[in-house]
């Protein structure tokens, strides 16, 4: 019996205690959301209150664009340069703050951005895990790292609408480029750019579609053989590109100036960009160095693939608006043209006939059969959302298109498009 017990206490104090690295106190801080703006220009016509939280030409801030609302960011921009800065990175998109919002890093590791009231607005989930320590690299990435140095968290990995320098997107799993909303209140926009395992493709969700469509990938942004595990962004040589991690990848621009500072961000309009800071002139200032959707013939891809182009109805040729389809001929475009509006199950109504022209849906989305014309027909008939169909008679595939908006011009008749008109006009 003794013998036991002091064999259970000998093993009971042999095994070693690990202890759980935490956070030192002179690492830990509370910063408040208070105080005088900054004296600086800022995007979207914006406020902010900067943090001491930097390196380089990056800085944690707090911004708004509207009252009491704010969003914890990191900017982009030179303190010697009048030029706007620019947010590359948001913690709580759609779920703002008020004044007096704090962020806090405490002894656990764990990064928490809550309200006056306690409300969690945002956090890293990283309490407990080792963090001992939080660091913003001079190349915007933000990390919380342990006492190797290895990080736990990385703001690298939760990109909003915008790809930094030597910033990756991974298939599979939460990094993508989400665009920012139309309006002021900072939400998460309509359009998204996604790595898959064998291409970059980019998704735009209408208002009325039950998923999103793709409105565009490429050759340039594909691979044939093997599988995609990353994408990043990378400035070689004064290149920039987009660097696959099979090898290879897109050449985006080649400035003719240091571009070091530069990153690629998916607009509020669907198109992507790349803005480049030229401080080799006498007014510093962003340039943009390369555009996916271009007005220019032959360079990637027109304006008129962008859904929203023509905004509710519109005929694009030439990336331009040029005609308002209706029942009785092409009008005018104007912002006023939108399809003729009808109850949402309406059963009384008609087809109206485009030849030679495609929805941003159609050009680079598979569509649905091989299927008649009568099928595709009968489809959208079915469906009360349904606002047209566009059919490829070579092809036999169909589109049903929940919302039209922007039609493009095509010289090739078989492509053909079906606007559902109601009869009581």
């Amino acid at each position: 019996m003794e013998r036991s017990l002091f064999f259970s206490l000998f093993l009971l104090f042999s095994i070693p205690i690990i202890a759980q690295s935490t956070v030192p106190p002179s690492s830990q801080f509370k910063k408040v959301n208070f105080g005088e703006w900054a004296e600086a220009i800022s995007e979207y016509r914006s406020d902010f209150r900067a943090l001491d939280i930097a390196a380089s030409v990056f800085q944690v801030c707090f911004y708004n664009t509207t009252p009491n609302a704010f969003t914890l960011a990191i900017r982009m921009g030179t303190r010697r340069s009048p030029a706007v800065r620019r947010f590359v990175w948001e913690a709580n998109r759609g779920n703002p703050v008020g004044e007096d919002a704090t962020l806090a890093f405490g002894e656990d590791g764990n990064l928490i951005l809550a309200d006056a009231d306690g409300r969690v607005a945002w956090q890293t989930n990283t309490a407990n895990k080792g963090v001992v320590g939080l660091k913003m690299l001079p190349n915007g990435n933000m990390v919380l790292h342990d006492a190797k140095g290895n990080f736990i968290w990385q703001s690298f990995d939760y990109p909003t609408d915008t790809l930094l320098v030597g910033q990756s997107l991974r298939v599979g799993g939460v990094t993508r480029l989400v665009s920012r909303a139309s309006d002021k209140k900072n939400t998460n926009g309509a359009y998204s750019l996604v790595l898959e395992p064998k291409r970059i493709a980019m998704y735009y969700k209408s208002p009325n579609s039950p998923k999103p469509y793709i409105y565009y990938t490429s050759d340039l942004f594909s691979i044939q053989k093997g599988r995609l595990q990353y994408v990043r962004l990378i400035n070689s040589a004064n290149d920039l590109r987009l660097q696959f991690s099979t090898g290879g990848g897109p050449l985006l621009s080649r400035p003719n100036f240091n571009s070091t500072l530069s990153f690629l961000r998916l607009g509020v309009d669907g198109n992507l960009r790349v803005y480049s800071f030229n401080d080799q002139v006498t007014s510093a200032s962003w340039e943009m160095t390369f555009t996916l959707f271009s007005k220019d013939v032959g360079v990637w891809e027109s304006e008129c693939q962008l859904p929203e182009k023509c905004g509710k109805l519109g005929l694009c040729e030439g990336s331009q608006c040029v005609g308002c389809p209706s029942p009785n001929g092409f009008r005018n475009w104007t912002k006023k043209c939108e399809p003729v509006k009808s109850s949402v199950c309406d059963k009384n109504f008609y087809y109206h006939k485009l030849e030679g022209v495609d929805h941003s849906m159609s050009k680079y989305g598979n569509g649905s059969g091989p299927a008649t014309e009568n099928d595709c027909e009968k489809k959208c008939s079915s469906e009360c959302k349904c606002s047209g169909y566009f059919y490829n008679t070579k092809t036999s595939k169909c589109w049903i298109a929940y919302d039209l908006q922007t039609l493009t011009r095509v010289a090739d008749s078989t492509h053909v498009g079906y606007i559902k008109v109601p009869n009581h006009q």
